[in-house]
């Protein structure tokens, strides 16, 4: 991409942390900027802050959790906007605790925000963006989409399934002139795990701590610069650099540690015992029904 200047940008997770960090900066590219977000306030607070750094800024209060609430900002910004040429899903939320805990509706509410929108806005624009000289598609991957932990599961899911996205995109449409990028950080010192959903309400979602972490700034930075260079895959933070190494090197490290567990050889010898015991009492009750034929 030769320049951002002029460019009409959709972008959503806008009104706080990378995405708040990306309209500024794209803002100060003098791109126009479509911000979506369910934050009403933060996003009012963001335009303000743009004030007159654009031309045209528009925002969306949207539920990305609620395709009809997506296909309504869909059709208002065909409306408002003469053109798209780039197109940033950036919003994700987490859930954190054991996967048998998780309801279907928590499912769906991450899957659609994090996965099922960013599909639906791409396959919205792709046929406008193939009109376009410079067309671009971020999608904010996550290194939880290249290396998976615990507890995590629906997170590492939906973002597993945007590096999968955007790689077929890009396979697909590179070709036809659209550049896509997978932007992968590691922690970054934003609310997403403050804001995360938990199996416990009593539980406070764990955060990474703040020396590995990086800033939505940095973020911001070096996705504008994927863009500009038409990058397929970026890596940010240490972390993510050294776990994605390991996974492609050593995959039986990650396998190993996430295998590793104090209390993992208590908990089967604690099955093995019960396992035991049902045997034991399923014994005894066919030696009874035996005992009561034989006096029958």
């Amino acid at each position: 991409m030769k320049t951002f200047q002029n460019k009409t940008v959709f972008l959503t997770g806008a009104a706080s942390g990378i995405g708040r960090e990306l309209a500024l900066q794209l803002a100060a590219l003098d791109c126009h900027l479509y911000l979506v977000d369910v934050d009403s306030d933060g996003l009012n607070r963001l335009v303000s802050d743009i004030g007159e750094r654009t031309q045209h800024t528009w925002s969306s209060v949207c539920d990305l959790s609620k395709p009809e609430q997506v296909a309504t900002t869909l059709k208002e910004f065909d409306q408002q906007a003469d053109v798209i040429d780039i197109v940033i899903n950036n919003a994700g939320v987490a859930y954190y605790g054991p996967t048998e805990s998780m309801t279907s509706q928590q499912w769906d509410w991450l899957m659609n925000i994090n996965l099922l929108a960013p599909i639906q806005i791409t396959n919205h624009f792709l046929p406008q963006l193939m009109t376009r000289p410079e067309a671009h598609i971020a999608n904010m991957c996550s290194i939880a989409g290249l290396v998976a932990g615990g507890r995590f599961s629906a997170y590492h899911t939906s973002k597993f399934g945007m590096i999968g996205f955007t790689e077929a995109l890009r396979a697909e449409y590179g070709r036809k002139g659209i550049g896509v990028s997978a932007i992968c950080p590691g922690p970054v010192l934003t609310k997403l795990y403050d804001a995360a959903a938990s199996s416990s309400k009593d539980r406070k979602v764990p955060s990474p701590p703040a020396w590995a972490s990086t800033s939505p700034e940095r973020v911001a930075k070096l996705t504008i610069n994927a863009m500009r260079k038409n990058k397929r895959q970026v890596l940010i933070t240490p972390m993510a650099h050294g776990l994605a190494s390991l996974k492609r090197l050593m995959p039986g490290v990650i396998d190993f540690a996430n295998q590793v567990s104090r209390k993992k050889r208590k908990r089967l010898a604690e099955l093995q015992r019960l396992e035991e015991e049902r045997l034991a009492g399923v014994s005894r009750d066919d030696d009874s029904r035996q005992t009561e034929r034989r006096a029958a």
